[in-house]
């Protein structure tokens, strides 16, 4: 679904990602992992267009994205989660969530019910304001927001920082059952070992921009860690 070939990225005078491969299959739940400053964002923001790769090639479903604005990417079918979340505080829940609407492409005027089975404290806090929210509410508005575009691959960046535990859990509920039930392919970049065994079936590693590991969830071993995660 999603195919990253020998992607370089500079900041500057800095070469910050190093000919990068990654391959996304539809239908996967694919884990990017890796030490913090080694490349992670940089990669999902290149994959979104917030960020311009200097050379390599990204596709999705056939689609060459490097040519294409961050705007026209989301309309293929690709829902994006910041780090950070990045809702808007001072809009309320409800404008948040139809942010989305506006780049969909069959005209929907209103936000999917199913969200609102997802998340039910988003149907209790429509009129709140985001900035109003504890973090693990706005995560789940920040997602429920990427969702309101259907999206065929959903992309996370850190989607349990700063969040407690329930609220975690919950999430990692609901990527699988997004995933599990409706074929939601998903690219997440996580830090916490116990989520991404349990979520993702796919990992791949990057150390200094450049990927050193990948394979099946089964085959990070307590060994790969050592070797490309642990501080």
């Amino acid at each position: 679904m999603l195919s990253v070939k020998g992607l370089n990225q500079f900041y500057g005078g800095s070469h910050t990602l190093w000919d990068v491969d990654l391959a996304v299959p539809a239908g996967s739940r694919m884990c990017l992992m890796g030490r913090n400053g080694m490349g992670k964002t940089t990669l999902l923001k290149c994959i979104m267009g917030l960020q311009a790769a200097k050379s390599g090639a990204v596709a999705f479903e056939g689609t060459e994205l490097l040519p294409c604005p961050a705007e026209q990417r989301a309309r293929l079918g690709i829902g994006y989660v910041p780090q950070g979340r990045e809702i808007f505080s001072h809009l309320t829940v409800e404008e948040n969530l139809r942010v989305g609407l506006g780049i969909r492409k069959n005209g929907v005027k209103s936000v999917p019910d199913r969200i609102y089975e997802l998340f039910p404290v988003l149907k209790q806090m429509l009129k709140r304001r985001g900035g109003d929210l504890s973090g693990g509410q706005q995560q789940q508005l920040a997602i429920g927001r990427a969702l309101v575009l259907e999206p065929k691959l959903l992309i996370l960046d850190e989607p349990t920082e700063g969040i407690q535990p329930n609220i975690v859990h919950e999430i990692g509920d609901i990527l699988l059952r997004l995933n599990q039930q409706e074929g939601l392919t998903v690219l997440l970049v996580e830090q916490k070992l116990p989520f991404a065994r349990r979520v993702a079936s796919e990992f791949c590693i990057l150390d200094k921009g450049r990927r050193v590991a990948a394979g099946s969830i089964g085959e990070l071993t307590d060994d790969v860690v050592r070797a490309h995660l642990s501080v």
